[in-house]
């Protein structure tokens, strides 16, 4: 029964529709529906708190009160890191934070989640280690790579990997961490009694979609202003 039961387990990433392109063949997958739903209930709710913010109550609702405290839980978690630089870099830093963590915590609502994808968690960190890059270069001129010799010339090698491996270790932290969810989830449906797939998976999705997901949006946020922050001095 247990055999039989695995075969309905289900946590791959799944082709949905198909097209070619200059001659390749192309797959829509479950990875870019998530993501574009995501995009979109945020678009969604960008322009709510836009419209609720520009007629802001002097008594504040529950959805201002919302608003106003992840806008401030934002802004201190960015200035308590990144200093006198926070500035700069506070929105690119929301944008991220509200992107990952909408991502992290699909699985709550029937979505596979979109940072189960390397391909995804893999961008994010390229988009962080060109940024850290560009800053290094900005600030430090040639220093940015002479540093790469410091203090000995004989550890480049050394700085030179661990230059290199910032970004695809937050890009591998991030996906373990929500793969491993998506995967005990598939685990769960597939192989247990269907009176054992109401109530109890509950619990399972507050750790692996929840609590694991805000954890890990915190952790690749920090990282990214950590690496940033210090090509900045």
């Amino acid at each position: 029964m247990v055999v039989a039961s695995a075969n309905n387990v289900d946590f791959m990433i799944k082709g949905v529709a198909k097209f070619t392109l200059f001659g390749q063949e192309l797959w829509i997958t479950t990875t870019e529906i998530g993501m574009s739903i995501v995009t979109l209930v945020i678009l969604i709710l960008a322009i709510c708190a836009n419209r609720k913010m520009k007629h802001a109550k002097e008594v504040p609702d529950t959805f201002q009160n919302i608003l106003e405290f992840a806008v401030e839980a934002l802004d201190g978690m960015v200035n308590g890191t990144m200093g006198h630089n926070a500035r700069k870099f506070l929105n690119y830093i929301g944008t991220i934070f509200i992107f990952i963590l909408f991502c992290n915590i699909g699985g709550l609502f029937g979505l596979r989640t979109p940072t189960a994808d390397f391909g995804v968690t893999f961008m994010l960190g390229l988009f962080t280690f060109c940024i850290v890059q560009y800053q290094g270069i900005k600030n430090h001129g040639i220093g940015h790579f002479t540093g790469l010799f410091q203090p000995f010339p004989v550890l480049f090698p050394i700085n030179l990997i661990g230059e290199i491996t910032n970004p695809l270790s937050q890009a591998l932290r991030l996906f373990g961490n929500m793969m491993s969810g998506v995967v005990i989830m598939g685990l769960w449906y597939g192989m247990m009694p269907i009176f054992l797939q109401i109530g109890i998976p509950s619990f399972l999705h507050v750790y692996c979609d929840l609590f694991s997901g805000c954890i890990q949006t915190y952790v690749f946020c920090m990282l990214t202003m950590v690496y940033v922050n210090d090509k900045m001095d």
